[in-house]
């Protein structure tokens, strides 16, 4: 795995700091997907950043200008063989989500294109989340007998029961960035990136020279409930890591790899 995206080729993480504000950004050839390397690589730059001093706030975001993220690999979902391999590689998703929720920084999204899977839990998971029009959303775990288990109780924090039960068991149909904005997902919904981006760097360095310990403290109220999630997201990703195996699933996923 590359450090850095020059050639967009090859797959990364990396973490760029300016005025107090870290932007961690992340890539996949394969719209964004989301690989063990690169949840673990989310997992530690995350806990990193939160960890700096000199950082005050994070805007996390995945290069491109089409796909925000893509959700789980497929290849590496095949390549899953028994309910240890399975529970590893849906703890990767659940690792994420729980370093962005107990990082004491606040966590900016910025959501350029589509959302699938694993990439909306991303969207549900920062603390507060932009997007484009063009960031259509879609939970498609159903459809290839799974379900968005981890990403389950991130989503329904933010997007409550009826957004997040329209998503799950619709599992093939998008939904628009301005549905997604209605059920709470997303902040606001602009119609450029260029728009998108100048709002992000408005809040992002006016949060920079905002008090740390204030913005930690508020972060922990907000985020209240949630104390069990380490456990909790454990528990869903050995449910995620079992059905993966099924007959239906190895089915379903070369029916959409074709």
């Amino acid at each position: 795995m590359s450090s850095s995206g020059s050639s967009l080729k090859e797959a990364f993480v990396k973490a760029e700091l300016q005025n107090g504000i870290s932007t961690i950004t992340f890539f996949h050839p394969s719209s964004n997907s989301l690989p063990a390397s690169i949840l673990s690589k989310l997992a530690e730059t995350i806990r990193h950043a939160g960890e700096q001093k000199d950082v005050r706030v994070i805007v996390l975001k995945s290069e491109g200008d089409r796909a925000f993220c893509a959700g789980a690999s497929f290849d590496e979902l095949m390549a899953i063989s028994n309910e240890s391999e399975g529970l590893e590689f849906f703890s990767g998703f659940a690792n994420v989500i729980n370093e962005i929720k107990t990082c004491p920084k606040f966590v900016l999204g910025r959501v350029q294109g589509k959302a699938v899977g694993g990439g909306v839990g991303l969207a549900a998971a920062v603390d507060h989340c932009f997007a484009t029009k063009h960031a259509s959303v879609k939970l498609s775990e159903l459809a290839i007998g799974i379900g968005p288990f981890v990403v389950g109780p991130a989503v329904e924090r933010k997007l409550g029961t009826s957004g997040f039960s329209q998503l799950t068991i619709d599992a093939t149909s998008w939904k628009t960035a301005d549905w997604a904005a209605q059920y709470g997902l997303f902040c606001e919904v602009f119609d450029t990136v260029v728009k998108m981006d100048d709002a992000i760097d408005t809040l992002a360095n006016q949060l920079a020279t905002s008090s740390p310990e204030a913005m930690s403290e508020l972060k922990k109220i907000l985020w209240a409930g949630t104390e069990h999630w380490e456990t909790l997201l454990l528990e869903r990703a050995a449910i995620s890591g079992r059905l993966v195996l099924s007959d239906f699933t190895r089915e379903a996923i070369q029916s959409f790899k074709k």
